[in-house]
């Protein structure tokens, strides 16, 4: 009777939650993230994230997988002791062992911030080469591991692994199942990212139109980024009413790694008036944990990823520059304030135009002839002039240094002899 009453205050407030205009933001960059060639982070390293990922505001953190390696379980007990304020959850196969990993990781949790994720291969090709199941055996090991689960977690979510590529009855028929099972939250996951916007928005709208204890569960989405679609495809299923979002800082993951969370953050606070929803992460935080995730990963991700690339606020263009002088709305998409970043960078190199280099000129303290000017354009842009000029520019050069774009011309600096362009 206890447990009937309970899922009925479970599923109540699960569906209050469901009608909050908010998208919630849940993070694997230490789980699925970590899975990507190369990173290897310490069970300190990935306490670190988790702390900033919990001070950003995202409303649940995936901490690892603890039948991977002992170093997960080491790395999710020290999060689960140490990091409050957001859902804490682990990643388990449909495997009793796995799930009592599991519960025995985050036993230090409370009950209502502590969860996991239960997962199996639904399409024909995990069916028949990987499990060696039929699609009924594979529906009873996913009931049997929610049920073993609910000793120990209140917050059960069950995810089917390459759910993209499952015949569409079969998934529907396995999320009604697992949500009468006791299942929370159902994720729909495009394992190898093959997805388009438009495929994505359809799939969910079955899914809410076919799994008939739809209402009792809160829907995720998971994207990979194969196609460098998973951004849209994640906004494509928010306006199809999902709940919740999964993915990493800076789009760290397997292959071409998960939908960045930051772009999917941004996209929402930028277009309100066209989602609709916001989410419980703070954008000026963006910023700080992409350096910090770039430095403890050692994936620095390249100058012009969206949102949070130092190109984002870095121009060379000289109509650019002259722009951004004037009012710097002119030339970004928003200011870097908005996501903790700055100051906007004038770069100079062939690019750049004279407004640019007399505003650098003026900044650090020399003089803004237009002879000078000139001057440092025409090196800039590798115009060759008497020897007797060089001295002059080099000076000028040598404190505008951290502002050239061309080595070339750092170079011609370092060694006193400046490059002519050739």
């Amino acid at each position: 009777m206890f447990s009937a009453i309970n899922r009925k205050v479970k599923r109540f407030v699960l569906r209050q939650h469901k009608k909050k205009p908010v998208v919630w933001i849940s993070d694997t960059t230490l789980r699925d993230g970590a899975q990507m060639p190369g990173i290897r982070l310490s069970p300190e390293q990935k306490l670190a994230i988790a702390k900033a990922l919990a001070a950003a505001g995202v409303h649940s953190i995936d901490c690892g997988f603890p039948a991977a390696s002992p170093n997960d379980v080491e790395g999710i007990r020290l999060i689960a002791k140490n990091v409050k304020g957001s859902v804490l959850s682990a990643l388990s196969r449909t495997v009793k062992s796995d799930i009592d990993l599991s519960a025995d990781a985050l036993s230090s949790v409370s009950p209502l911030k502590r969860a996991i994720t239960l997962f199996i291969g639904t399409s024909p090709l995990h069916r028949e080469h990987k499990h060696h199941m039929t699609k009924s055996q594979i529906i009873d090991t996913a009931v049997e591991a929610i049920d073993h689960a609910q000793k120990f977690f209140e917050i059960i979510s069950f995810g089917p692994e390459d759910a993209s590529r499952t015949e569409p009855e079969f998934l529907h028929k396995i999320y009604e199942e697992a949500i009468g099972a006791g299942a929370m939250s159902i994720g729909f996951t495009d394992t190898v990212g093959i997805l388009t916007p438009d495929k994505c928005a359809a799939t969910v709208r079955r899914i809410q139109d076919n799994v008939k204890n739809m209402d009792d569960a809160m829907m995720a989405v998971h994207f990979h980024n194969d196609l460098g679609l998973a951004t849209a495809n994640s906004l494509a299923c928010i306006k199809e009413g999902v709940n919740v979002v999964q993915g990493t800082i800076n789009g760290v993951g397997e292959r071409a790694g998960n939908v960045a969370l930051e772009e999917v953050v941004m996209a929402l606070h930028l277009h309100h008036d066209e989602f609709k929803k916001s989410t419980t992460v703070d954008p000026k935080a963006l910023s700080e944990l992409s350096k910090l995730v770039a430095r403890l990963t050692g994936f620095e991700p390249a100058s012009n990823k969206a949102v949070i690339g130092t190109n984002i606020f870095r121009t060379e263009a000289g109509i650019h520059q002259d722009g951004i002088l004037q009012n710097p709305d002119t030339y970004l998409p928003f200011p870097p304030e908005a996501i903790g970043a700055g100051p906007v960078e004038l770069v100079l190199g062939q690019q750049s135009g004279s407004n640019a280099v007399r505003h650098h000129l003026e900044t650090n303290g020399m003089s803004t002839s237009e002879e000078h000017v000139k001057l440092v354009l025409d090196y800039l842009k590798g115009n060759k002039h008497d020897a007797g000029d060089y001295p002059e520019i080099n000076s000028f050069l040598e404190r505008l240094r951290p502002f050239l774009a061309d080595e070339r011309l750092q170079t011609g600096l370092a060694s006193g002899n400046p490059t002519d362009g050739e």
